[in-house]
C-alpha cells in the first residue's frame, strides 16, 4: 500500500560533486533517544553518512528540517519514514506533488490505525512516536510571542498556521493512535514518556486555536490512558499556570489546559487577563468541589484572598464565579466561611460602581444561596444589614436602591424579630458613630482655634522666644 506510494517518488542519480545542487530529504533517526532534539538525516544512497538537519523558520513555527526540493527513492526505509519528511508550507506550490503523496500516506495510516485488530508492536510504537515528534514538535520563534500582555480581545484575531492542512492529519492520527485499543499502555509508556508530554504541552502556546483544540483532546486521552503519567501531567500543567501567573502573564493555551485539568486554580485569579479563561477556570473549580465538597471553603477563601478591590470589572466576574461556587457548596463548608464571605459581599453592596452593587444583590435571586442564608441568618444578617441600610438611605443608583429594598424586605419576612433587633442595633451604632464624629469635629475646631491664636501672638521686641537650657551650677569645693 504505502510502498506503492513510495515508488511514485522521482529517482535521482547520485552525484559526487559537492557543489552541485542536491535534493535532500528528512527521516526519523532511529538511534536518537526521545529525550534529545529530533534529528533528521539524508539517506538517499545506501551506506552514505547522515547529514545534519538544517533548522528552517516557518511563519508560525521553527521546524528542525531541511528545505525539501525533491526526494530520493525511500524504498529501503520503513513505510513510516515517508511521513517523517517535513515540508515548507509557506510556499503552497513548492513540492506540491510530494506534499500530496505524504498526505495520502498519512490518511492511509489513519485508516490502518482505526481498523487495526492486533496489538501494536513496540517497534511500531517507537516509529510512530518518532514520526509524531518529527511533524509536531517545534519551537515557536521569539517574535511569535511578541507584544504586551494578553487581553480579552486577543482571541478576536486568531492566527492560523499555513501548515494546518498537514498538521490536522497528523493530529488525527495521534488521537486515533492514543485512543486505539490496539495500543498497550504499559508498552507505550516508554515512548510516550515525560519528554513527549512536555513537548506536547509546549504546543499549547500555539496561536492557532484549531491546534490548541486538538491538543486539548489528545492530552485528555493521554491523561485517561496513561495513569502512571497523571501526577507528572498535573505537576507540569501547574508549572505552566504558575509561570503564566507570576512571570510571563502571556500564554495562548491557558483556557484549553483548564478544560483538561487545573492543579492550582486560585492564583490564576490574580492575572489581569483572567477574563479570557474565567469560564473554564470556574468550570474547573466547580468540578473539584463536586468531586470533593470539602474544597469549597478552601476555594472561597482563595477567592477572598485575590479579590480585586480596585478593579470593578474583575469584581463583577468574581461575584459571578462566587455564585457558581456557592451553588455546589454544602452547609458545613458554607458555615466555615460565611462571616468573612458576607463581610466582603457587604462591601460590594456599598460599591459606588452600580454593576458591582447590583451583581452582589442578585446573589439573593439564587434559591440555593438564599436557602443557605436563611438557615444561617443569625450570623449573616448582622453583617449584611448595615450595608443594606446605607444603600437604602444614600445609594445614587435607582436599580441598586430597588434591589436593596427587595433584599431588606426578604430578611424582614424571613425573621422579623431578628431583623428589627439588628436594625435597632445598627441605629444605635450609627448614633454612637455620629456622636463620636461630632466630638472629633469639636476637638479639631478647638485645636485650630488654639493654633490661630498662637499664630496671631507677636513678641513686643520683635524677637522670637527660644527655649534655652539653664547653665550648669558651678561645682562647690569644700
Amino acid at each position: 500500500m504505502l510502498k506503492q506510494l513510495l515508488s511514485k517518488f522521482p529517482r535521482k542519480s547520485s552525484r559526487s560533486d559537492g557543489s552541485s545542487e542536491t535534493l535532500s530529504s528528512t527521516g526519523c533517526d532511529d538511534g536518537a533517544s526521545s529525550g534529545n532534539s529530533i534529528q533528521r538525516a539524508s539517506s538517499m544512497n545506501s551506506g552514505s553518512n547522515k547529514s545534519a538537519a538544517v533548522v528552517k523558520r516557518m511563519s508560525s513555527a521553527v521546524f528542525p528540517a531541511s528545505v525539501v526540493a525533491g526526494i530520493e527513492p525511500l524504498l529501503s526505509f520503513r513505510e513510516m519514514n515517508l511521513c517523517c519528511v517535513v515540508f515548507d508550507f509557506n510556499d503552497q506550490v513548492k513540492n506540491s506533488v510530494e506534499k500530496d503523496l505524504k498526505a495520502q500516506a498519512l490518511l492511509e495510516l489513519v485508516e490502518h490505525v482505526s481498523t487495526a485488530a492486533t496489538k501494536f508492536s513496540e517497534q511500531a510504537i517507537a516509529a510512530s512516536c518518532k514520526m509524531f515528534a518529527a511533524n509536531l514538535f517545534r519551537v515557536f520563534p521569539p517574535n511569535y510571542r511578541s507584544g504586551s500582555s494578553a487581553s480579552e480581545n486577543d482571541e478576536d484575531e486568531p492566527k492560523f498556521d499555513p501548515a494546518w492542512s498537514h498538521l490536522q492529519i497528523v493530529y488525527e492520527l495521534l488521537l486515533k493512535f492514543i485512543a486505539s485499543p490496539s495500543l498497550d499502555a504499559k508498552m507505550a509508556k516508554k515512548h510516550v514518556d515525560h519528554w513527549f508530554i512536555l513537548q506536547l504541552l509546549d504546543l499549547f502556546d500555539s496561536e492557532d486555536p484549531r491546534e490548541r483544540d486538538c491538543l486539548k483532546t489528545i492530552l485528555h486521552r493521554i491523561y485517561g490512558k496513561f495513569m502512571v503519567h497523571r501526577p507528572f501531567i498535573r505537576k507540569s500543567v501547574g508549572n505552566i499556570f504558575y509561570r503564566f501567573t507570576f512571570e510571563t502573564e502571556r500564554h495562548n493555551g491557558i483556557s484549553e489546559l483548564l478544560e483538561v485539568l487545573g492543579s492550582s486554580p486560585d492564583p490564576l485569579h490574580k492575572s489581569k487577563s483572567v477574563g479570557i479563561y474565567l469560564q473554564p477556570l470556574t468550570f474547573c473549580i466547580t468540578q473539584f468541589i463536586e468531586k470533593d465538597p470539602r474544597l469549597a471553603s478552601v476555594v472561597i477563601m482563595g477567592l477572598l484572598k485575590y479579590w480585586p478591590i480596585t478593579n470593578s470589572q474583575k469584581e463583577v466576574m468574581f461575584l459571578g464565579e462566587l455564585e457558581e461556587v456557592l451553588e455546589t457548596t454544602t452547609m458545613a463548608e458554607f458555615q466555615k466561611v460565611m462571616v468573612p464571605l458576607f463581610t466582603r459581599i457587604g462591601c460590594c453592596l456599598n460599591s459606588s460602581h452600580f454593576q458591582v452593587a447590583e451583581r452582589a444583590l442578585f446573589l439573593w435571586n439564587n434559591d440555593h444561596i438564599a436557602s443557605l442564608v436563611a438557615q444561617n441568618r443569625q450570623a449573616i444578617l448582622p453583617v449584611v444589614l448595615p450595608a443594606l441600610e446605607r444603600n437604602a438611605s444614600s445609594h445614587w443608583n435607582q436599580t441598586v436602591l430597588n434591589a436593596t429594598l427587595n433584599v431588606r424586605k426578604m430578611f424582614s419576612e424571613m425573621d422579623e424579630e431578628l431583623f428589627l433587633a439588628c436594625r435597632r442595633k445598627h441605629e444605635e451604632e450609627e448614633a454612637q458613630r455620629a456622636e463620636a464624629e461630632e466630638r472629633r469635629r469639636t476637638n479639631w475646631a478647638r485645636i485650630e482655634e488654639a493654633a490661630a491664636a498662637a499664630a496671631a501672638f507677636q513678641p513686643a521686641a520683635g524677637y522670637t522666644a527660644v527655649l534655652v537650657n539653664p547653665p550648669a551650677a558651678p561645682p562647690i569645693f569644700t
